[in-house]
């Protein structure tokens, strides 16, 4: 099947794609919806801009729009940007969020193409610990109990699963970070020609969430 991925430059859409491509699918395209609010319900905002590194890094072409992120009236986006590629299917990085996966369903519906989630109902423990030993994840926003500024910039590993699965015991923090508890970013991934390096990011916390803003990026050899 011919497939284009949505991607916000995290762990779950990036791992939608390995999926995709081992499952011998095609992936023609990079999907990105950029929205102005960053309490988007359906799309992510922290550093978004780096999707066009992502897009060089695979050698997958990127078709982005912007969208206001006003909930509902964004999916009307997402159609205008589906309907500039010719595809058989979407690959989402769905995991549990029924809103997310309810909305692209029917999206998919409306277009006459399929919706592709891989990991949809996938264990989240057993899926972080299969993504580390593939992809690496840097942690780039937290908005939960228990996480401070000092896990901005951490790399996913054995110690920060066994770190998220204390958060969950004790703040019931989504381990895979499905409740909007965290956002990441991935900088390698096996379909990834180059991979990303980080030249200059910056830390900007609020009152209740923080964000490590990438400033400065560009490709290296694998």
């Amino acid at each position: 099947m011919k497939l284009a991925a949505l991607i916000s430059g995290g762990k779950d859409s990036s791992f939608a794609i390995y999926k995709a491509l081992q499952e011998g699918h095609e992936v023609t395209d990079l999907v990105t919806i950029i929205p102005a609010n960053e309490d988007s319900y359906m799309f992510h905002s922290a550093n978004i801009h780096l999707t066009e590194l992502i897009s060089e890094a695979c050698g997958i072409p990127l078709t982005s729009r912007i969208s206001t992120g006003e909930k509902e009236k964004e999916l009307e986006d997402l159609i205008k940007a589906l309907k500039c590629v010719n595809v058989d299917g979407v690959a989402v990085g769905a995991i549990e969020s029924e809103y997310q996966a309810s909305r692209v369903r029917r999206i998919c519906v409306e277009l006459g193409i399929k919706m592709y989630a891989p990991l949809w109902h996938m264990d989240p423990e057993k899926l972080l610990r299969e993504m580390i030993t593939l992809m690496d994840i840097r942690m780039i926003k937290v908005a939960a109990a228990g996480m401070d500024e000092a896990w901005l910039g951490r790399r996913f590993d054995e110690k920060l699963i066994e770190d998220l699965k204390a958060l969950n015991r004790k703040y019931r923090v989504h381990i895979a970070g499905e409740g909007g508890e965290y956002e990441s970013l991935v900088l390698d991934a096996p379909f990834y020609k180059k991979k990303i390096n980080l030249l200059a990011t910056r830390n900007i916390w609020m009152k209740d969430h923080g964000i490590m803003k990438v400033i400065a990026a560009d490709l290296g050899e694998k």
